[in-house]
């Protein structure tokens, strides 16, 4: 009994990042700990690329929306960054996230993230809106880079969140496949950068955003 209650006593601690975040982000960030409503955490498989393209990739979000649309994975992403340093996503079919750095240090960047899918999006028969804390820790191993992912999710309302209940099992599920997806497939076109970095150049200026163009030609083509 008292091992249990011990357990649960130390999965209620906010995580130790926590006590590092700006007092604006941090406030946020509790707000969310103690009203998530789906907790996630993921290792990702290693994949043969270099930490320091990753973030390059990391850094220049609209770089690597125009990279993933050209690998055309789906759904294709358009990013844009916003005057304050934050940026967002958009599919332009109902699926909507506003991200915005909080804390960083060498293999360690966490987010305040907002998000929205419209009614029908995730399948279900209303729309679905959130806040997302998310940790993201990443380092170079023996076996190539690696990742670990942990985000808190916190409805955008308690009524959604009642409304959402016989639907919570299926939006973690597809919430936990999306990330996931999302992951791999920027490591393997991060690793696809490294090996033949000139394949990119064409289909990027096919893709006519020419920030994301510039970003490439600085990043991967100027020695």
């Amino acid at each position: 009994m008292i091992p249990t209650l011990l357990a649960v006593c130390l999965q209620a601690q906010p995580p130790a990042f926590v006590d590092q975040l700006p007092p604006a982000a941090r406030a946020e960030a509790l707000d969310i700990l103690h009203r998530a409503d789906f907790v996630f955490e993921t290792r990702t498989q290693p994949k043969h690329v270099r930490l320091a393209t990753m973030e390059k990739l990391f850094d220049h979000p609209r770089l690597s929306a125009a990279m993933w649309r050209h690998c055309q994975f789906v759904p294709a992403f358009y990013a844009f960054i916003h005057p304050d340093g934050a940026w967002s996503i958009d599919d332009a079919r109902g699926l909507r996230g506003t991200l915005r750095l909080v804390y960083q240090r060498p293999g360690h960047r966490v987010y305040l993230v907002e998000g929205v899918a419209e009614k029908g999006r995730l399948k279900t028969p209303f729309a679905v809106g959130a806040k997302m804390l998310t940790s993201y820790r990443y380092w170079e191993g023996k076996n190539g880079f690696e990742t670990h992912l942990q985000t808190w999710t916190a409805l955008d309302s308690a009524l959604l969140g009642v409304m959402a209940r016989p639907f919570r099992g299926y939006i973690k599920g597809r919430q936990d496949e999306f990330i996931a997806y999302i992951n791999g497939n920027v490591a393997t076109f991060g690793e696809f950068a490294d090996l033949s970095p000139r394949d990119f150049h064409a289909p990027l200026k096919r893709d006519g955003d020419a920030i994301a163009l510039r970003d490439y030609e600085t990043l991967f083509l100027r020695k």
